[in-house]
C-alpha cells in the first residue's frame, strides 16, 4: 500500500518533536488534525507506531523503523528539490545552524551578515547548543563545532584558529582567598559551572601542562547553560570562570578579570564547519559554509572523509564548549 508522502512528513515531524502540539506548529496544521493523520496512517499500516501517553509521546519499534527508513530519504528528496531550485541560482528557503553561543557570535554571525542583506530570500535558523547534536537525525543542514567534535563521516572545513580555554577570576574575588598555584586548589573556589544537556552533566574543567593532562569537577553557588552568563557573573566577583581565553582577554587587559593557573590553559583545534557527505547541498547551504570559511584566514582542512587535523576527542569534552 502506498501511503501519502504528507501523512508520512507528519508522522515524521511527531517523531522529531515527541510531542504532537509541537510537530502540528512546526507543519502548520491543528493538533486534532495531526492525531488524526498520524492514527489513519497506522490504521492503515496496521501498525502502532507510536505510544501516546497524558505526558509524552514515544516511538514503538515499528516506529523507530519506519522513521531510520524514511527520513534519509525524505531528506534526500527535500535537498534535490532545493537543488533544482538553485537552478535559479538565487539562494532561497532556511539553513539550520547548530552551534554553541560562543561560535556563534565569534564566527556565525559576523560572517551571514552580508549574505542575508545580499539574498533576501535566505532564511538561517541558528540553534546554539551545548549538547553534540545529530545533524541528520535533527534535520539541520550545518553544524559548527571544535575539529574534534565532528564525526567521521561528516565534510568539515576549518572556519577559526585554535582555542584556548582560561580560567579568570576578579581581582575583588581573588583577594580574599588564598593564592591558587594548583588545579587542586580550585576545590577551595567557588567555581561557575556550565550545564550540559547531556545526562544533566556539567563542564568538566580540562587543563594541561607540558605533558600533563588534568579534568577537575568543581563546585560553586552558579550554574549557567551560556557562556557569556558566566562571565558576567566572574566580573560580578562572585567566582571564577572556565571560558574561551579570547572571551575575556579584554577585561584581563582593563584589570576587571585575572588569569588563574594560566600555565594550565589548554588549547584545543578550531571551530570546523561541517555538514553530511551523503546529502547534495543546496545552494543556499553552499553559500552559508562558502561565507562561515571565508573568514578565516588559516589553511582550511576539508576532508571527503571527516578526517581533521587532530586527534578524536574524550568523551567528556566532547559535550563541552565548541
Amino acid at each position: 500500500m502506498k501511503e501519502d508522502l504528507n501523512d508520512l512528513t507528519a508522522f515524521l515531524a511527531v517523531a522529531r518533536e515527541r510531542n504532537f502540539t509541537r510537530a502540528a506548529a512546526q507543519i502548520g496544521v491543528s493538533q486534532s488534525a495531526l492525531s488524526r493523520t498520524v492514527r489513519a496512517l497506522e490504521q492503515r499500516m496496521g501498525l502502532a507506531l507510536l505510544t501516546r501517553t497524558t505526558r509524552s509521546v514515544s516511538l514503538t519499534d515499528a516506529g523507530e523503523r519506519l522513521v531510520s527508513t524514511i527520513a534519509p530519504r525524505l531528506e534526500e528528496i527535500d535537498a534535490e528539490l532545493d537543488s533544482l531550485r538553485a537552478m535559479t541560482n538565487r539562494p532561497a528557503g532556511t539553513v539550520r545552524i547548530t552551534t554553541t553561543d560562543y561560535a556563534a557570535h565569534a564566527y556565525v554571525w559576523p560572517r551571514v551578515q552580508t549574505i542575508l542583506r545580499e539574498y533576501p530570500e535566505l532564511k538561517i535558523e541558528l540553534v546554539n547548543d551545548y549538547g553534540l547534536s545529530d545533524i541528520v537525525a535533527d534535520r539541520y543542514d550545518i553544524g559548527v563545532r571544535l575539529g574534534d567534535q565532528v564525526a567521521q563521516d561528516m565534510i568539515a572545513a576549518r572556519i577559526g584558529s585554535d582555542m584556548t580555554m582560561a580560567i579568570v577570576g576578579s581581582p575583588k574575588y581573588l583577594e580574599s582567598r588564598a593564592e591558587t598555584r594548583v588545579p587542586q586548589d580550585l576545590m577551595l573556589h567557588n567555581c561557575i559551572n556550565l550545564r550540559l544537556p547531556t545526562r544533566n552533566s556539567l563542564l568538566t574543567w580540562e587543563l594541561r601542562k607540558g605533558r600533563r593532562q588534568l579534568q577537575v569537577r568543581v563546585d560553586g553557588q552558579l550554574t549557567f547553560n551560556n557562556v557569556y552568563q558566566i562571565v558576567e557573573a566572574a566580573l560580578g566577583g562572585f567566582g571564577l570562570a572556565y571560558v574561551p581565553k579570547d572571551l575575556v582577554e579584554r577585561y584581563v587587559e582593563s584589570n576587571r578579570l585575572s588569569w588563574v593557573l594560566e600555565d594550565w590553559f589548554p588549547t584545543f583545534v578550531g571551530h570546523h564547519v561541517y555538514y553530511p557527505s551523503r546529502r547534495k547541498s543546496s545552494r543556499a547551504v553552499e553559500l552559508v559554509v562558502e561565507a562561515l570559511k571565508s573568514g578565516y584566514q588559516g589553511r582550511a582542512v576539508t576532508t571527503p572523509n571527516g578526517t581533521i587535523d587532530a586527534p578524536r576527542q574524550r568523551h567528556q569534552r566532547a559535550n563541552g564548549i565548541g
